[in-house]
């Protein structure tokens, strides 16, 4: 049985691209006079902490210790995720810039059918990241798991540098990866991406043994601990120096893929910071992913859900 005190001894912090996902429900009865484009008449609103945050509060939700470090905005976004981050139980050390939107990701929602998102985003000021360089120093000793969660918003602009650190002080590290350049995350310990950002780096394939070719190849080139190649429908397959561990999906209905990849690292952080084995840790994390995907939205994943 999985509940909260399973994992009550892991200590995570959560670094990376901080955000606010907005859910408008409304209803379509016409379409604009103006343009060929539906008209939405809002109902109802909802608000969820997105990308890092969200990590941060599923690790939470399954009874790990959390501390979540970011860059936001001085303005009313910024001050909403905090709020929710407070509500959630979530210790936050937010860095504010006056000169820095909050990043929002704004979800138009009809019968169930997301019509439009609206992104809100810029990259973070020069000074606020050496400013957060310096509060991480402070705060990741204090941590047996740091976990990067790379959006590509700029905010682990210094990633290569923490992940020096940490591996210096014998830190399990957790990258979810963004972009083509993965050298930044060399020596971390489990590299994340999923199926079309591996293929963006590494190139597609036609049969399993030249994925697993690749995957080795990359996970040797990088000095990575292991490779979890998260694969969609097809589950997931962890490549270590021993080999390649494949579990299969458990989806029972996909719904919204949604900050999937969000729930699965935290799950996997939570799992090998409570002293499991890393292939049960992906087993686990396989069980999370199925689980979320059939809610809609950015969403949290419940221990009991993983019985």
């Amino acid at each position: 049985m999985v509940d909260r005190s399973q994992f009550k001894d892991a200590k995570i912090l959560v670094v990376g691209d901080v955000m606010l996902d907005r859910y408008w429900f409304g209803d379509v009865e016409r379409i604009s006079p103006e343009a060929p484009v539906p008209v939405v008449l809002v109902g109802t609103k909802d608000e969820r902490l997105g990308g890092a945050a969200n990590v941060a509060i599923n690790a939470s939700s399954l009874g790990a210790q959390l501390c979540l470090m970011g860059v936001v905005g001085n303005d009313e976004p910024g001050h909403t995720v905090e709020a929710l981050l407070q509500k959630s139980g979530v210790r936050s050390r937010l860095l504010k810039d006056p000169n820095f939107p909050t990043t929002v990701k704004l979800r138009v929602i009809a019968r169930q059918q997301q019509l439009v998102r609206i992104d809100f985003e810029e990259r973070p000021s020069p000074e606020q990241l050496t400013t957060k360089m310096e509060l991480f120093e402070q705060e990741y000793a204090n941590h047996d798991v740091v976990l990067f969660s790379d959006y590509g918003k700029g905010s682990l602009e210094h990633v290569a540098e923490m992940i020096a650190l940490c591996k210096k002080a014998g830190k399990t590290t957790l990258v979810d990866p963004k972009g083509d350049d993965y050298a930044k995350y060399a020596g971390a310990t489990v590299l994340t991406p999923n199926r079309s950002e591996f293929k963006q780096v590494m190139g597609s394939w036609k049969t399993e043994a030249q994925l697993i070719e690749k995957a080795q190849i990359l996970r040797e080139r990088l000095s990575l601990g292991a490779l979890l190649l998260t694969r969609s429908e097809e589950g997931m397959t962890l490549f270590t120096a021993d080999g390649s561990f494949h579990v299969a999906a458990q989806a029972r209905e996909v719904f919204d893929v949604s900050g999937a990849g969000d729930t699965v690292i935290a799950t996997l952080a939570c799992a090998v910071g409570s002293g499991m084995s890393l292939p049960d840790s992906v087993a686990l994390a396989n069980k999370a992913g199925g689980v979320v995907v059939g809610k809609l939205g950015t969403a949290v994943i419940l221990p009991e859900e993983l019985n």
